[in-house]
């Protein structure tokens, strides 16, 4: 079985070592791995690619940045002629990326299987540009790999039929599983002993200046009673700019690989984030996160983990806050299958166990 496996961003980093991993010497497997350039910073792309244990991708379609439109068409521009070419048995697909649906949609054209790996996801705002490209990727699809049980009941309300759905778990746990013993032994000098570490990166929150401004005054009142860590992502560190507002004494850092950051969550007394993927690894890891979005599409971190969602409501997160201040934050628990064995899973479905 000739199988590709499609990345763009940094989140698909996370979903593919594992899968990559589990099908590595199973019988009559070859595997393609494609960047599609979707995000690329080789200071950052390449040390998550050696953190993860990833192989240097077979092919870059080095897209590059560009709108929503732009990049998606550009992709399966430079996509079709590789899988005309190469005539891959099976397309896997990670997250909701533009380059998901974009080689999604190229593969349904030309008849080739696709097996979307974290489906079912759902925020119900198409507003937001990601869930467009979960609902028209699930609808394509093939194979749909769920990561609990929400998953399986959105698609099912969908009209997905239920053979082509997998429960298999969450595929970013079983990176944080692996890679979790090297994040707890990473010293980080100069930070204090108690903080409260913050990531902030989507359109809604950064790119209006006062949405913006009334979050970082929000994390400067944190600030006052817990030192705000903020590794902050290069769109929020140039709408900071752009905006001429000033984070006060908010210790802003560079983006983090994948390792370094984990040691910070594993050490931090709260997180605020709009991050999808760290509600759930604050979920995993039992650390209260406070999310900075009115929806999530990934309710169990809410329903059975850690995560609470404030929204951009400053009595909301002062108030759940203090919560964490005083002993009396949200208590979690681990989702069923967010285990570290996902990916394995995933290979038994595409070829049988081993």
């Amino acid at each position: 079985m000739n199988i590709f496996h499609i990345v763009g961003a940094r989140p698909n980093f996370m979903k593919v070592a594992p899968v990559l991993s589990a099908l590595k010497g199973r019988k009559n497997v070859t595997q393609t791995l494609i960047h599609t350039g979707q995000h690329y910073d080789a200071s950052m792309s390449d040390v998550f690619f050696q953190q993860l244990g990833i192989p240097d991708p077979d092919i870059n379609l080095a897209v590059g940045s560009g709108s929503h439109a732009k990049q998606t068409a550009e992709i399966m521009v430079r996509f079709e002629p590789v899988v005309l070419e190469r005539k891959p048995d099976l397309v896997l697909v990670y997250g909701d990326v533009n380059s998901t649906v974009a080689t999604t949609l190229v593969c349904a054209k030309l008849g080739v299987p696709v097996g979307h790996v974290e489906a079912g996801l759902r925020s119900f705002d198409r507003t937001m540009p990601e869930e467009i490209n979960r609902l028209v990727t699930d609808q394509l699809a093939d194979l749909l790999f769920t990561p609990s049980e929400d998953g399986d009941e959105n698609l099912r309300k969908e009209g997905i039929p239920a053979e082509k759905i997998f429960r298999v778990g969450n595929v970013m746990i079983d990176s944080l599983v692996r890679l979790l013993p090297v994040a707890q032994k990473i010293t980080r000098a100069g930070l204090p002993e108690r903080y409260a570490l913050v990531t902030l990166h989507r359109p809604a929150n950064v790119d209006d200046s006062a949405t913006l401004k009334e979050i970082l005054g929000s994390l400067l009142e944190v600030n006052r009673d817990l030192s705000v860590v903020f590794p902050a992502h290069p769109r929020t560190r140039q709408r900071i700019a752009d905006f001429g507002l000033h984070p006060g004494q908010l210790r802003l850092l560079d983006p983090l690989p994948y390792i370094d950051f984990l040691a910070l969550q594993t050490r931090a007394t709260v997180v605020i984030t709009d991050s999808g993927g760290i509600q759930e690894e604050t979920t995993y890891l039992g650390i209260p996160c406070l999310t900075v979005r009115d929806n999530t599409e990934r309710p169990v971190t809410v329903s059975m983990g850690t995560n609470v969602l404030v929204g951009r409501d400053r009595d909301k997160l002062r108030s759940e806050f203090s919560k964490v201040l005083s002993g009396k934050a949200k208590k979690g628990a681990v989702p069923p299958l967010w285990d570290g064995h996902t990916g394995e899973r995933i290979a038994d479905v595409l070829v049988g166990p081993s």
